[in-house]
């Protein structure tokens, strides 16, 4: 009987892999990512794991492939066919931008060139009425284009068909037939909504990634398949939730962000599972961080978000990336000052210290070098570090400086930890947040040795570490349930809104939502439909989504008034300006069994211990102090630990500092209190 479950997170450093078995035991691994051959990481993971495919239920994965396809630009060569008159709606964008007064900006360079896009003559009204009728001879001739112009994939994006994909749909069969081995992705298939432009860049950023994805998921379906594994196969999306890998194949835009979506999903459910609802999350692995907001034991979403100045038009968790990490490398400026990242030494050949070929100091080395890593703890249960090669990558670095290597080191880890409060001040009080309303949960290989500086500049009270925090990630993927989003634009003031019209555009989307769920082997009694509206001010670009529960009596009221507060809560104020809805929304989930995380015991003999004891470079950085070195392993429920101390762990390392306060959860999670401290 399948029993099993396997999640699997590639990161740019390491992948990390999760098993869940029938009995309830939960197994936490890392092994060095093969960036020539992603998949082979993933095989390899399996193997580490001794996880038995042939009994395995569930198989959930996240990747960085596909935003490593665009930030390589190594995507395929993408053709545009747009409405004739419309061609240069992609390259012409919006008026707004990044650096509105820099007068030496310069556009990001595209994804298409002008001389890729097309122009077929159809055209469609607002309302998706026929205006100039799709002309198939046209067509032909274009699609006879792409086929002699040697392109791999084709977005389609015509004008207004979120209202109507008719036109659209029509191309894409003409593409099947005149040159059926390319790749076709339609706009309206990825984004029922107006605004051409972001429609259109979504479509390109989906055919620019889909030949790479659609032969990566072929690839890896096929060496599941030969290992026996029968399961279902999910993708984590960057919307936070989980899609079959026929839908990614088809859709593989929504994989974007779908690296850090499943530590922003586990930290929601470990939040409800803990009682702590509100929850500020950093998850710093090898290569970058990504900071992140649970509030109510939800995520936070937002709808739209961009790479490199593309607009996606899809719903995505709001996650703010920087480039900090275990592989950071520290340089100096032209100024001289000292800088940690974004360049990063990644797996291969990794820092100094592990060994591999790398001579340029890091994050990692730096650790070792102030103790809060140790050669005795290898990285992954496999990783020796050498403590005289960090030394000797660092020592070029501090002689520049005119320092001593251990300041050099000290100096790394806390421009580290200031990277970090830079990214959680972005999303808490650059929003109108005050971080002290929050507990920091952190996690990653990493995320455990700059948690209580961080927290500690912000003004937050409470640490935790969740359990196995330097796979997390591939634990919250176990937490994904599938998710699909489906939208209708609905442009009009709110008074003008019909409850009728209302319900029969939810009805249409909640038809679409229960058949595509069905076809994913989800019953009705496992399909959850949430509703919402997005509402704004009359003339704002921005607007508020509000959910709408079904069956509500006014619904013009109730989004007026929850508009109101709303605006209020997330701007810091409200207007008497007109309000108009925008779009409506429908979010459809299909529900998975949710791991739950086993009691810890409470310790019955002995006391907690130190395994050893490792002298940790003090505040100053002239002294060292003696800091009680503990297996995470073996601590008790209600197993309480004083600093300065470390815990190791298989895959990651938590530093606690002098006058903070350690207590092990129900779950295994280490509640860090922090205290006063003199520096």
């Amino acid at each position: 009987m399948s029993t099993n479950r396997l999640a699997i997170d590639v990161g740019g450093t390491f992948t990390d892999v999760v098993s869940l078995d029938g009995s309830g035991e939960i197994r936490f691994e890392k092994v060095p990512t093969t960036p020539d051959d992603p998949s082979q990481g993933v095989i390899d993971s399996i193997a580490r794991v001794d996880a038995a495919l042939d009994r395995t239920s569930l198989f959930t994965h996240g990747t960085t492939l596909a935003l490593n396809a665009l930030l390589t630009r190594s995507g395929a060569r993408t053709a545009v066919v747009a409405t004739a008159g419309f061609r240069d709606v992609y390259l012409l964008g919006r008026t707004s931008r990044e650096g509105n007064y820099d007068i030496l900006y310069r556009t990001p360079p595209r994804l298409v060139e002008r001389c890729d896009t097309f122009e077929v003559t159809e055209r469609l009204m607002y309302d998706g009425s026929v205006r100039t009728e799709f002309d198939e001879a046209d067509a032909r001739r274009i699609a006879a284009l792409i086929r002699d112009g040697g392109y791999d994939s084709v977005a389609v994006a015509f004008l207004h068909s979120y209202t109507n994909p008719a036109h659209e749909v029509a191309m894409r069969e003409v593409l099947a037939e005149v040159v059926p081995e390319v790749e076709v992705s339609i706009s309206s298939d990825l984004s029922r909504e107006y605004r051409e432009y972001e429609r259109t860049s979504t479509a390109v950023l989906d055919a620019y990634i889909k030949p790479i994805v659609r032969t990566y998921l072929y690839d890896l379906g096929g060496e599941l398949a030969s290992g026996g594994f029968e399961g279902r196969f999910l993708m984590m999306r960057s919307g936070g939730g989980a899609m079959t890998a026929s839908s990614a194949r088809e859709n593989p835009v929504n994989l974007i962000l779908s690296g850090p979506a499943g530590g922003v999903i586990g930290a929601a459910g470990f939040a409800r599972m803990i009682g702590e609802p509100n929850l500020v999350t950093i998850d710093m692995g090898g290569t970058s961080l990504d900071a992140s907001l649970v509030i109510e034991g939800r995520p936070v979403m937002h709808q739209g978000t961009e790479f490199e100045s593309l607009p996606i038009n899809i719903s995505s968790l709001y996650i703010h990336t920087i480039g900090a990490g275990g592989g950071s490398i520290a340089w100096t400026d032209e100024a001289g000052g000292l800088q940690v990242g974004p360049h990063s030494a990644g797996a291969d050949p990794g820092p100094a210290s592990y060994g591999s070929g790398g001579s340029e100091a890091t994050f990692t080395d730096a650790a070792l070098i102030v103790g809060y890593l140790g050669r005795e703890t290898p990285l992954g249960g496999t990783l020796t570090l050498e403590e005289d090669l960090a030394r000797g990558a660092l020592e070029p670095l501090a002689g520049r400086m005119g320092i001593t290597v251990e300041e050099l080191a000290l100096g790394v880890v806390r421009i580290s930890a200031v990277k970090v409060m830079g990214a959680v001040r972005s999303i808490t009080v650059e929003l109108g947040r005050d971080p002290k309303d929050f507990a920091l949960l952190a996690f990653g290989g990493a995320g455990g040795i700059v948690a209580v500086d961080v927290a500690r500049e912000l003004g937050m009270g409470t640490v935790i570490i969740p359990p196995g925090q330097g796979a997390f990630s591939a634990l919250g993927m176990l937490m994904a349930d599938v998710q699909h989003d489906f939208a209708q634009t609905a442009l009009m003031p709110l008074e003008s809104l019909d409850a009728g019209r209302l319900e029969r555009s939810y009805a249409e989307m909640s038809a679409r939502a229960v058949d595509t769920l069905q076809s994913e082997g989800f019953p009705v009694e496992r399909q959850v439909l949430a509703r919402s509206v997005d509402v704004r001010y009359s003339g704002q670009e921005h607007p508020v989504s509000i959910p709408l529960p079904a069956g509500t009596a006014d619904p013009i009221a109730y989004l007026g008034q929850r508009f109101t507060e709303l605006h209020h809560r997330q701007y810091g104020h409200t207007m008497t300006d007109p309000v108009e809805v925008t779009t409506l929304r429908l979010n459809a989930t299909g529900t998975v069994d949710q791991p739950r995380l086993p009691a810890l015991p409470r310790r019955t003999v002995g006391t907690t211990e130190p395994f050893a004891t490792r002298p940790v470079l003090d505040a100053g950085g002239a002294h060292r102090v003696p800091a009680g070195v503990y297996r995470r392993e073996d601590l008790c429920r209600g197993d309480e630990v004083a600093g300065p101390a470390v815990i190791v762990e298989h895959t990651a390392t938590t530093v606690i500092h002098p006058g903070d306060h350690l207590v092990v959860g129900e779950h295994g999670e280490l509640v860090i209190t922090l205290g006063v401290t003199d520096d």
